[in-house]
C-alpha cells in the first residue's frame, strides 16, 4: 500500500504564499513608519484591534460559533499573550534600535525554536537530530549576524536583536500552546479568539506604561498602522489558514524564507536602510537551518542519490 503524497504547492498555493510573505514582511515596514510617532506597545494594541473587527466579521460570516466559557477563554488569552502581545511588542521595541530588515531576519529563527520546543514539550513531535542540526545552523546565523563583540558588551543595539529572538521563542511558544489547548476550535475563531485576547491583555498595559494613545497622527502614519492592521494581521491569517488547507504546515514554513527579502526590500527602497554583509550571510544559514529542520534538504539529497 503506497503512503499518501504530502500537501504539494500548486500555482494558487504558490501565489498566496508569495502574497503572505508580502504582507508579513510588509509589517516590518509599516512598524518602522508608525515608530515616528507612536511608542512600540501602542503600535500593538493598534495592530491587535483594529484586525479585530474584521477577523469577527468574517467568523460570522462563515457561520462559525464563537464558544463560551472560562477555560476556552483563558487559552485564548494565553494565545494572544505568545502569539500577538509579547512577540509584537518585542520587535515592534527592537525596531527602534535595529533596521527593520534585520529584525525579519532574525525572527526567521521562529521555525528552528519551534522545532525544539516541541520536541522537548510534545509527545508526537521528537527532537530528531535533523531538527536540532537544522537548531544549531539557525543559531549559528544568529551568532554571524551578532558577531562577537555581542559577548562583550551589551549595547542597546544588541539588546534589540535578543527581544526579536526572544519574540522569535515566543512565537515557538504559542505553537504549542495551541496544539495543546486550541486544537480542536476552527481555525478562524482561533484567529479570533487570539486577536480578541491580545487585546484585552494590551488595552490597560498601553494605559499604563505609555498613556493614552495618541490619534493627532500624520496620513503616513495612520496608513501604516491600517497596513499593518489589515493587510499583515486580519488578511494574513486569512491566507495563513487557507495555505495550510491547500499545501500542508511543511509547505508553510517557507513564509518564514521569503518574508526577510521582503523586508529588506522596503527597508532599503523606501527607508534607505542598509544591511552589513553579515546579516546576508547570517540569513542564509538561517534559510538553511529551515529546510534542515523540515526534512526538505535531506529529502531533496536522498532523492538525487536514489536517482
Amino acid at each position: 500500500m503506497a503512503a499518501p503524497s504530502s500537501p504539494a504547492i500548486d500555482l494558487s498555493s504558490g501565489l498566496l504564499l508569495a502574497a503572505l510573505a508580502l504582507v508579513w514582511g510588509g509589517s516590518f515596514f509599516f512598524a518602522e513608519i508608525a515608530l515616528r510617532e507612536l511608542p512600540p506597545l501602542t503600535i500593538t494594541l493598534f495592530r491587535v484591534a483594529l484586525a479585530l473587527p474584521v477577523l469577527f466579521l468574517v467568523v460570522r460570516l462563515k457561520g462559525i460559533a464563537i464558544p463560551r466559557g472560562v477555560r476556552i477563554w483563558s487559552a485564548y488569552l494565553g494565545m494572544g499573550a505568545l502569539n500577538n502581545a509579547i512577540p509584537f511588542s518585542l520587535i515592534f521595541w527592537g525596531q527602534t534600535q535595529i533596521e527593520s530588515g534585520l529584525a525579519s531576519i532574525l525572527n526567521g529563527t521562529t521555525a528552528m525554536f519551534g522545532a525544539v520546543v516541541a520536541g522537548l514539550l510534545l509527545k508526537d513531535e521528537p527532537l530528531t537530530p535533523q531538527k536540532l542540526i537544522g537548531a544549531g545552523l539557525g543559531f549559528l546565523g544568529v551568532a554571524v549576524i551578532m558577531g562577537p563583540a555581542a559577548l562583550t558588551s551589551l549595547d542597546p543595539r544588541n539588546l534589540a536583536q535578543l527581544a526579536v529572538l526572544a519574540a522569535a521563542f515566543s512565537y515557538a511558544l504559542a505553537s504549542v500552546w495551541g496544539k495543546l489547548f486550541l486544537g480542536g476550535q476552527p481555525p478562524l475563531m482561533n484567529a479570533l479568539g487570539m486577536v480578541t485576547g491580545s487585546t484585552v491583555l494590551m488595552l490597560p498595559l498601553v494605559l499604563y506604561v505609555e498613556g493614552l494613545p495618541r490619534f493627532d497622527l500624520s496620513i503616513d502614519v495612520w496608513g501604516a498602522l491600517i497596513g499593518i492592521a489589515m493587510l499583515s494581521t486580519a488578511l494574513a491569517y486569512l491566507m495563513y489558514f487557507e495555505i495550510l488547507r491547500r499545501a500542508g504546515s511543511a509547505n508553510l514554513m517557507l513564509v518564514t524564507l521569503l518574508i526577510p527579502p521582503v523586508a529588506v526590500a522596503l527597508g532599503a527602497g523606501f527607508l534607505g536602510e542598509q544591511l552589513g554583509t553579515e546579516a546576508f550571510i547570517g540569513f542564509v544559514i538561517i534559510g538553511l537551518g529551515l529546510v534542515v529542520t523540515d526534512g526538505r534538504l535531506p529529502r531533496m539529497l536522498l532523492g538525487k542519490r536514489q536517482a
